[in-house]
């Protein structure tokens, strides 16, 4: 009786180079959002990878500390996307916007979020250090054309990067407390903040109060501005000056 040959299996294919290396990427990546950096190690990698040591060596001839730089930058720009949406309609919606993709990039990554951008660690240097402040200033780019400026002045430049800032912090403070508030919650109260620095800030500095005034008027009837407005005045103004 003729044996049946066994069904073919998938065919084997041979990655390329960069194929390759966006492999080895963001498999450290999964590793190093889960993980200290300090806590992973090229073998690691390689076993994750399926792929020997010597071929992440070949890729990353400077070792953990290569790659480790190569997974911050594709994270980097990952965040920098999170920055960038269609510049239309009222400037709160689209923070909103913003927010939403920033936190979701910040829930995937979980705790190794902190060492993917806030650095930290044995492999934190100079040229890491360089690429967490260089998502900051892009995300500082981003917020200012979203209000039409290009070349904001030193206070109002102050306070979007604070709020840049500020949106960090709070993100590994949610992380780290257990995402005590639910995302949508977290973004409305980050939204809000901004809203409120920029009033604080214009009431100090012409150019902020002019690009307050132009973000208000593309703010809907009833919208974010009017709910936060409508909220603070009814916890703060004292009962008795009710009419």
């Amino acid at each position: 009786m003729k044996r049946r040959s066994a069904a073919p299996g998938p065919a084997y294919r041979r990655l390329s180079v960069e194929e390759r290396r966006n492999q080895l990427i963001a498999t450290a990546l999964r590793l190093f959002a889960r993980n200290a950096p300090e806590d992973v190690s090229l073998e690691d990698v390689a076993r994750a990878a399926g792929v020997s040591r010597p071929l992440v060596y070949r890729y990353f001839p400077g070792g953990k500390q290569q790659l480790y730089e190569a997974v911050l930058r594709d994270a980097a720009t990952d965040l920098e996307r999170c920055f960038s949406v269609e510049a239309a309609g009222p400037l709160s919606e689209r923070l909103a916007d913003v927010l939403d993709r920033y936190l979701a990039f910040v829930g995937e990554h979980g705790e190794g979020f902190a060492a993917l951008l806030a650095g930290g660690g044995v492999v934190e240097t100079s040229r890491t250090s360089a690429i967490v402040d260089g998502v900051r200033r892009a995300a500082a780019r981003q917020v200012l054309a979203h209000m039409g400026v290009e070349r904001p002045g030193f206070r109002l430049d102050l306070a979007v990067r604070t709020w840049i800032t500020s949106v960090e912090a709070a993100s590994l403070i949610w992380l780290d407390e257990e995402r005590g508030l639910p995302a949508p919650e977290l973004r409305d109260w980050l939204v809000d903040q901004f809203i409120a620095q920029l009033v604080v800030t214009a009431g100090r500095d012409p150019e902020t109060a002019r690009a307050l005034r132009a973000a208000a008027a593309l703010e809907s009837p009833g919208g974010r501005v009017d709910a936060l407005v409508e909220r603070t005045l009814t916890r703060i103004v004292p009962a008795t000056l009710e009419p």
